[in-house]
């Protein structure tokens, strides 16, 4: 394990504000909506937000806040954030983003998470936290070969390095295909996964039972996202090197990338600036405008799209489902029960698919009362 602290040179720093400034614009499209695709004048404000308002070397503040370290695992260094709990019996935690996200996104959740006695919990609820960064993404850099099966693996050693015999994993996105891959691999080691979506048989219009409003929900959102949302997968997953070159290359094309996802996939209506701070969203495409990852990244969807379609292999871990009203899955009790332990199922009042970000408190409050869900379950077994 060594200690790392984040720092990026001025010279990058001011090669990203000469490119701001040098963007080629559209002038043809002014007046067309999301609908579209990010305005261009909403581009243009939120660009010049970045190049001229935007400190970096605050949110570098914020971030090295944080005890940070990297570690050599399955032939890459793999950055995480870790922080122990005051609390001598605190429970590991794995907290896992997914994509186009960042760890960044769960460090508002930290302190209630360790030292829940401050923040409306009790000692029983202590969480030890470690937050990777997913080999590809962000601080961890760029990486080839990589998907979520592999990138479980490492995680699972990383937990190990670290001498936690029994941890819960949370993720969503990515990240909850890596959390209950986790369970599937370590069953012996997590004590139970908590995601925010989850896959199982597909939901069609033959299937589902139109009588059930959350099924006719999770149908329509199914039906919006395959019509409507999902074509920035499609590219990914089939020729990810088209998208990687340009964003690589271009900041305003790798910020509005990004940012349409997350006015998209969150609790928004007419901008994302309802539910992000212009700094959350740029300090989260900075790391990957500065590390250079939007290519890797992406890169899972391709090594994980032969998986789509198909039987989950089922998993015996306990599992904890928490869905919010505004994301974009199409998660169906009856469609993932067979496949797996469900033993917490939960949906908050508010949220979309970013549910860190958007709504920690109500996130640290589900994932105190599935640890006690996972506690109890563990004892039962051993009855």
């Amino acid at each position: 394990m060594t200690p790392f602290t984040l720092h990026i040179d001025d010279a990058q720093i001011t090669a990203l504000r000469e490119r701001l400034a040098a963007t080629r614009w559209p002038t043809d499209a002014d007046g067309i909506g999301w609908d579209h695709g990010t305005p261009v004048e909403y581009a243009r404000d939120l660009a010049e937000h970045w190049r001229t308002a935007f400190d970096w070397r605050a949110q570098e503040s914020r971030i090295n806040a944080v005890p940070q370290f990297t570690s050599p695992v399955d032939g890459h260094d793999v950055h995480f954030f870790h922080v122990r709990s005051p609390h001598a019996e605190a429970t590991p935690l794995l907290l896992v983003h997914g994509w186009p996200g960042s760890p960044t996104e769960f460090l508002p959740m930290i302190d209630a998470l360790v030292d829940p006695t401050g923040h409306g919990g009790a000692p029983a609820d202590a969480f030890d936290v470690v937050i990777p960064t997913i080999p590809g993404f962000g601080i961890s850099g760029t990486a080839r070969g990589w998907h979520p099966d592999r990138a479980a693996s490492a995680l699972v050693h990383l937990m190990a390095a670290l001498g936690y015999d029994r941890y819960v994993v949370h993720g969503y996105d990515t990240g909850a295909s890596i959390a209950r891959t986790m369970g599937l691999r370590d069953a012996q080691h997590v004590l139970g996964v908590h995601v925010t979506s989850l896959f199982g048989d597909e939901l069609t219009y033959e299937n589902a039972d139109m009588s059930d409003p959350a099924e006719r929900r999770a149908l329509e959102a199914m039906q919006r996202y395959e019509y409507e949302l999902g074509g920035y997968a499609l590219v990914q997953a089939t020729r990810p090197q088209s998208l990687a070159l340009p964003l690589t290359d271009s900041p305003v094309g790798l910020m509005t990338w990004l940012v349409e996802r997350f006015k998209d996939w969150s609790a928004c209506t007419d901008s994302p600036e309802e539910v992000f701070s212009r700094d959350e969203m740029l300090t989260i495409v900075s790391l990957y405008w500065f590390f250079g990852t939007i290519g890797s990244s992406m890169r899972y969807y391709r090594e994980g799209s032969g998986t789509w379609g198909t039987a989950p292999e089922p998993s015996g871990t306990s599992t904890a489902v928490c869905l919010l009203p505004h994301d974009l899955g199409v998660t169906v009790r009856r469609m993932v029960e067979p496949y797996n332990h469900l033993v917490r199922w939960t949906e908050l009042p508010a949220g979309g698919h970013f549910a860190a970000w958007e709504q920690p408190g109500l996130l640290v409050d589900d994932l105190r009362g599935s640890l006690a869900t996972f506690r109890e379950k563990a004892r039962s077994a051993t009855v």
